[in-house]
């Protein structure tokens, strides 16, 4: 299987135990949150190797989330801990239908002050692929900078990279900056999953045909915008084409839907499976995503695909 590296922030996440507004929860369930997080816990379960890059607190929760990473087969040799700075948390809302209220405290957190000297020593001659996000992008200048500088390092070595925007319009100064750096990261990458909202805002253009040429003009050799529950539009250089959504019976919690299906079509592309399947693929852990509690419960094991993919091949 490939080995794939990728960076952000875990935080520590207390997800409400029962519906109602978050200010009057008084009962939570603790968990790890962020969006490379899911990704990386995906990748694994499917038998890639990941290695996760970020800074922790020196602090219970920096030390519990190492070790849930440990305990998901992710390498964290390049997780270091922060004595000065803490570990990010978050507060999520239980709700029956519609994206839950989010509240977290990650500003001046340990992840926040990563820099281009934290991978330093990080060589990409054994990896295959380099997932980034729009979040490390949004903690800081220099996590900016440290952003570039890997995405500038797989460039020159042949490593291949996807991007989710994942925009977080509350860690930006502005959406015009936000917008600006996040496609200037864009263009740097071999595939781009946009939101359709996110799409809209970063770009412009009101279609998933003019999204996606918005970023073909720029370089971009494959652009999928994921549709929600309809599915997703997908571009590339030799192909355009819809994939429709699977049938979800129950939403549970949306959070992490859209690194699931970055799971689904990543670890089939780096499986050398065509294009059509590996969106199908996307659309079908996006799907089992929405359907279990927690930012990343949901994500499947092979057998746990299989039977949701091709649950008549597998009775």
């Amino acid at each position: 299987m490939s080995r794939i590296v990728t960076v952000g922030e875990p935080m520590a996440l207390f997800a409400a135990e029962s519906e109602g507004l978050l200010e009057e929860a008084d009962r939570f369930a603790r968990f790890v949150a962020g969006a490379e997080v899911n990704f990386s816990i995906g990748m694994a379960r499917l038998g890639h190797n990941v290695t996760y890059i970020t800074k922790l607190g020196n602090d219970p929760f920096g030390k519990s989330i190492q070790s849930f990473l440990k305990n998901n087969d992710i390498d964290t040799s390049f997780v270091t801990f922060d004595d000065k700075h803490a570990t990010g948390m978050q507060w999520k809302q239980k709700v029956s239908a519609g994206d839950p209220e989010v509240f977290a405290l990650r500003k001046n957190s340990a992840a926040s002050t990563m820099d281009i000297q934290s991978i330093s020593s990080l060589s990409l001659t054994d990896f295959q692929h380099l997932h980034l996000t729009g979040i490390p992008p949004a903690l800081s200048t220099s996590c900016r900078e440290m952003v570039y500088e890997l995405a500038r390092k797989a460039k020159a070595q042949g490593v291949s990279i996807s991007f989710d925007p994942n925009i977080r319009p509350a860690l930006w100064p502005d959406k015009k900056e936000m917008a600006a750096v996040i496609n200037d990261i864009a263009f740097l990458a071999d595939i781009v999953f946009p939101g359709m909202e996110e799409g809209r805002l970063l770009t412009g253009r009101e279609t998933p045909e003019g999204i996606a040429q918005f970023y073909h003009d720029a370089g971009v050799k494959t652009v999928i915008i994921k549709l929600g529950p309809k599915g997703a539009y997908t571009s590339s250089e030799d192909k355009k084409f819809y994939t429709e959504g699977f049938k979800v019976h129950k939403v549970i919690d949306t959070v992490g839907a859209g690194d699931g299906f970055a799971v689904g079509v990543t670890s089939a592309l780096l499986e050398e499976l065509p294009l059509e399947e590996a969106v199908r693929r996307g659309t079908a852990i996006g799907a089992l995503a929405v359907m279990a509690p927690g930012d990343n419960d949901g994500l499947p094991d092979r057998k746990g695909l299989s039977d949701f993919m091709e649950p008549k091949l597998n009775r």
